[in-house]
């Protein structure tokens, strides 16, 4: 009987699976600063890329230095979710040959990457009808449990510290599901 006790002290306990980072969405976006041919060829290559209709993004404030007022298109972006989002990174990080700069991490443990060109993702060739187009990345990440509680409407409060996401903790995340290498 006392070795029974014994293994049950030696065996550990799981880890909390409500403290298990997820990714929440991705968030892919090229700005193209004016409405008309050039929008319009952004978002076919987002289509081309994702497979999803993209929406347009509407410019906030007027920027008289760039020719932009507010209420202007000025942009695409398409937002993937599960299954989606992990198909679209393992070609973007393909395309940034398997490499992340560890710079890019944000305070809540969102990652960020541009990929400046959509001939570099695998199988695309560039075509001299659409042109050069850039893009951000944005990889938004959660923890399972209490996410909720900064985005709710009612009783809204900020997020506990154990909560919150950190660098190290994302880019472990990145590591393990995506084989990434980080680069200072």
């Amino acid at each position: 009987m006392p070795r029974a006790k014994a293994q049950k002290q030696v065996q550990k306990k799981p880890g909390n699976p409500m403290q298990e980072i997820v990714m929440d969405k991705v968030v892919i976006n090229i700005g193209v600063g004016q409405a008309g041919e050039r929008l319009n060829k952004a978002m076919k290559v987002i289509e081309m890329l994702t497979g999803h209709k993209p929406v347009m993004t509407v410019s906030k404030k007027t920027y008289r230095e760039f020719n932009v007022r507010k209420g202007l298109t000025i942009g695409a972006k398409v937002t993937l979710r599960k299954k989606d989002a992990y198909e679209f990174l393992e070609k973007a990080f393909y395309a940034k040959v398997n490499k992340f700069p560890s710079y890019s991490i944000d305070k809540q443990g969102n990652a960020y990457f541009g990929i400046s060109d959509y001939t570099e993702f695998k199988g695309l060739k560039y075509d001299p009808e659409i042109g050069i187009f850039g893009m951000d990345v944005a990889i938004v990440l959660k923890k399972k449990g209490g996410y909720r509680n900064a985005k709710r409407k009612i009783r809204r409060e900020s997020l506990p510290e154990k909560l919150i996401i950190k660098k190290e903790e994302t880019l472990d995340f990145l590591r393990q599901n995506f084989k990434v290498e980080v680069v200072n």
